[in-house]
């Protein structure tokens, strides 16, 4: 005991020693800092007047000030910014889950708008925008050299009025141009519907209408179904899938685990880390889950997928997600606008940080075409469609199996029914069509062990 007490105390003494002997070196150095720092504020008074006074126009002190703020901001990331009062109230709208617009989630690369994805059933989705899609112009006016800000608001706009952007795609030799008309954009955040015994719940975005919206079609559905024993198991389609509000994200993952943890947040300072943990209740009620992703699924999408995955709680199906993995904190400002300001990094339960690599999917899916072969997909080349094969009963004067009884022969042509409704299915969706086959081999797993 009493050499541990020593060495503590002179484990102290020895800190106060050195610190006395490096006190003045260290004020010294942030002496210094400041001053370098109130030297570049000088600098910046210096230009803004010089600007203010000697610029060919006039222009406005608070505009000046706002766009050097702004790129103090952007300059950060491209998920930082200065939201001036009328966005910060659009941004607040949006979250609601209605605004004006065309109903796109956009980043910045190279100096383009880059698509996230287009949000299901807007103008945006309708007129054919992917992700990934690079927009060049708005209206014929180059976005280079814009903020994502700057450029967003151009294309902003009353509703009812068209807009024309210009769109460089990857697999297309030349950009193209694409006509929208903008509208009041009210986004149903969930929509579900049964499928083959399944439950589909197509989530679009994440605001404040998501999980509320979440919980009451899954009861609806399971009532639909005739009771949760008569589900096979849940598909939760996150494709396209921007993201949106943190909060949502955790809601939505704990709506399907009963503990453990959900995602974490780490900042710069180690004592702002935060920890989200599951509370008991599956809504799922334990039956499988598939999760649908793809490169347009991103930020709390991922938070999902990725949550999900790391329980082993859900099978992940599609392709490589987004990869957005920080979280960005808006903080009102004194003129009633806000700083978007990037503030964590998000790491799923295993402690992976998914930034700028996104959600691996545990089964890689590409999306399929009716008028594709697996290989012409992939090489991005098309076929006639052909035919399916005929079956021994479509043969004239075919026997007949006279073997079944009337409610066994009923019960297969029903399941061949089935059968023959998810391959038509194929065409349509490939990717949905492939979650259902998984999802059924999952259940009749889950059956041979109880």
């Amino acid at each position: 005991m009493k050499k541990t007490v020593l060495a503590g105390v002179g484990g102290a003494l020895a800190g106060v020693i050195v610190t006395s002997q490096f006190a003045v070196p260290i004020l010294a150095q942030e002496n210094e800092d400041r001053a370098a720092i109130y030297e570049q504020l000088d600098l910046f008074g210096d230009i803004f007047e010089r600007i203010r006074v000697g610029y060919v126009e006039e222009v406005s002190e608070a505009d000046l000030i706002r766009a050097a703020i702004n790129g103090m901001l952007s300059s950060l990331d491209p998920h930082s910014g200065y939201l001036p009062p009328d966005d910060f109230d659009d941004m607040r709208v949006q979250t609601k889950g209605e605004f004006g617009g065309l109903g796109i989630e956009v980043t910045q690369e190279n100096g383009f708008v880059k698509v996230v994805a287009p949000i299901e059933g807007t103008p945006a989705d309708r007129a054919g925008l992917q992700p990934n899609d690079l927009i060049t112009h708005v209206d014929g006016e180059s976005v280079l050299g814009l903020t994502l800000n700057e450029a967003v608001d151009l294309m902003r706009g009353p509703v009812g009025t068209d807009i024309k952007i210009t769109v460089l795609r990857e697999g297309e030799t030349e950009p193209f141009d694409v006509t929208i008309t903008r509208e009041t954009i009210t986004i149903q955040a969930v929509r579900s519907h049964l499928e083959d015994d399944a439950v589909v719940l197509r989530i679009t975005t994440f605001n404040e209408q998501t999980y509320p919206s979440l919980e009451e079609q899954i009861a609806e559905r399971i009532e639909e179904a005739g009771g949760i024993d008569k589900v096979k198991g849940f598909i939760l389609d996150l494709r396209n899938n921007p993201g949106g509000l943190l909060d949502q994200a955790i809601q939505v993952t704990d709506a399907f685990l009963d503990s453990g943890e959900i995602v974490s947040t780490r900042g710069r300072d180690p004592r702002d880390a935060d920890r989200y943990n599951a509370t008991p209740g599956d809504l799922a009620s334990g039956k499988p889950i598939v999760v649908l992703i793809n490169s347009g699924s991103a930020s709390a999408s991922e938070i999902v997928a990725g949550a999900l995955q790391d329980h082993r709680r859900a099978i992940v199906v599609g392709t490589q997600s987004f990869g957005k993995g920080s979280v960005q904190t808006i903080i009102p400002v004194q003129d009633d606008g806000a700083m978007r300001l990037t503030t964590a990094r998000y790491y799923t339960p295993s402690g992976r940080s998914i930034q700028a690599l996104g959600v691996a999917p545990d089964v890689i899916v590409e999306q399929r075409f009716e008028d594709q072969s697996p290989e012409e997909a992939e090489e991005g080349t098309e076929s006639p469609i052909i035919p399916p094969l005929r079956s021994e009963r479509e043969l004239r004067g075919s026997l007949q199996n006279d073997w079944l009884t009337d409610d066994e022969r009923e019960q297969l042509e029903a399941e061949q029914k089935r059968k023959e409704e998810i391959a038509a299915r194929r065409a349509e969706d490939y990717q949905l069509a492939y979650a259902l086959d998984i999802l059924q081999g999952l259940a009749f797993l889950n059956g041979a062990s109880n």
